[in-house]
């Protein structure tokens, strides 16, 4: 490789010839060379915040362009993002909104974060192939309570330096027939067909329920605007019609400008949203998803996946992750130790995070942790004192079936604190296991920590 200085900085990587590790060479200089461009392009022209959100990879979508740097480089933005209580706990899938919240706030701008008890009763149509479940009160009132919890982490809501609000103040004390008169007016049912959010739905059915979320929202953007000075809207890339109803909304009813901007969605290299695993979301509350989980979740993502990860969820500066875009090999193994780290202390401290790394650490060099997921077998589980392997996987859940755990045996991917089990019809005692417990694994990254009273 060859870098070229002559008053332009320019770069000029040498061109290397033939196939195999030439070819690695090759790519591996170009890769070099690009990130000290950049890094000389950011020496030049101080990067505004703007401009490190695009290049993260966070923007998708923008009504104003000029206006919206403006907003959010001076500080001049109050910017919304909504959440729909619909579980108890946040999940991944929120996670880079609250991070976004949290890069724009530490720049000077004024998050609210919208909490949708008024458009939970109701469902976003977004995304889905069904009506979603119609939730109680109750339900979506513990729910909010849950969520105002964990934003907390993210958002610093002292001194009125952010607001947490709640749309049902002022969606669950609607005049209907006023609504249709003062805002069904400013909508076009053709054009509301035509969005994204309902087209999916459309195939199966979208009921009148639903269809009405998108001028519940719009109604939001337009409350917020009024009340708090709200002037943008930060939402999913599968949220744009939505925001676009809200601007238009704020135009036709006060004649002012409002803008709103969509974030990229998190996707796998294989198109499909990260935050999901076999036994389902992976969610922010501890209780649901333990930090050693959550760590070994971000551990594990594709090696396609950590750098973007890295750019777009964490607050590490650009000039250390692009220093990261020439790793291979086992050096990705060192960038996903950086990301489940990094991520696993912003959502649950420094201390749960190192205890999470040092047991991945500990369970996959010696086969022992204490920090790991565990199953605590009852006497009923023991039959004349003893447990078949078999059994004990699928009570610890590492295989739904015997037969899955009879072949996983067979195959020779299962471990009792790193002894491979050869027999399936394998039994251990009560006193084998012990209240100290043993670890089970199956396969690389499937294990358990199994004890008894």
């Amino acid at each position: 490789m060859q870098i070229m200085n002559n008053g332009a900085r320019s770069a000029e990587v040498v061109n290397y010839q033939g196939s195999g590790a030439a070819k690695l060479r090759r790519d591996l200089a170009y890769k070099v060379a690009q990130a000290v461009m950049r890094k000389m392009k950011r020496e030049e022209t101080k990067m505004t915040l703007y401009d490190e959100l695009v290049a993260r990879g966070l923007i998708a979508q923008v009504t104003d362009e000029a206006l919206i740097k403006d907003l959010i480089n001076n500080g001049k933005a109050t910017f919304y993002i909504g959440f729909d209580p619909t579980a108890d706990s946040l999940h991944v899938g929120h996670f880079m909104a609250l991070c976004l919240m949290k890069r724009l706030q530490m720049a000077g701008n004024k998050p609210i974060a919208l909490i949708g008890g008024g458009t939970a009763m109701i469902g976003d149509p977004s995304g889905r192939t069904d009506m979603r479940k119609m939730l109680t009160p109750e339900q979506i009132q513990h729910n909010v309570d849950c969520f105002k919890k964990q934003m907390a982490r993210f958002i610093d809501f002292s001194d009125d330096k952010a607001l947490l609000v709640n749309n049902a103040d002022w969606l669950l004390n609607l005049n209907y027939v006023e609504l249709l008169r003062e805002v069904g007016a400013c909508f076009s049912v053709n054009n509301m067909l035509r969005a994204e959010c309902y087209k999916q739905r459309m195939e199966k059915g979208l009921s009148f329920l639903e269809f009405n979320y998108m001028i519940m929202q719009s109604y939001d953007f337009y409350m917020l605007y009024q009340k708090y000075g709200c002037n943008l809207q930060f939402g999913g890339n599968d949220q744009w019609s939505n925001m676009l109803g809200g601007t238009e909304l704020i135009r036709r009813k006060l004649d002012k400008d409002a803008s709103a901007m969509t974030i990229t969605l998190l996707l796998n290299s294989e198109g499909k949203k990260m935050g999901k695993t076999a036994s389902g979301a992976v969610w922010l509350d501890p209780n649901k998803t333990s930090p050693f989980d959550f760590y070994q979740y971000w551990r594990n993502v594709g090696d396609g996946d950590v750098l973007k990860c890295l750019r777009m969820l964490t607050f590490l500066p650009l000039e250390q992750i692009e220093e990261m875009d020439a790793w291979e090999g086992s050096k990705l193994n060192e960038a996903k130790e950086i990301l489940a780290f990094e991520l696993t202390k912003l959502v649950h401290g420094e201390e749960e995070a190192v205890k999470a790394q040092e047991g991945a650490r500990a369970l996959f060099s010696s086969g022992n942790a204490a920090q790991m997921p565990e199953t605590k077998l009852v006497d009923e589980d023991f039959e004349d004192g003893k447990i078949g392997i078999l059994k004990l996987m699928v009570k610890a859940g590492l295989a739904t079936s015997n037969g899955e755990a009879r072949r996983n045996v067979e195959q020779g991917g299962v471990t009792i604190d790193g002894e491979k089990v050869t027999d399936v019809r394998m039994t251990l005692t009560k006193e084998q296991i012990s209240a100290e417990g043993i670890v089970v694994k199956r396969g690389k990254k499937k294990f358990m920590k199994v004890l008894c009273d």
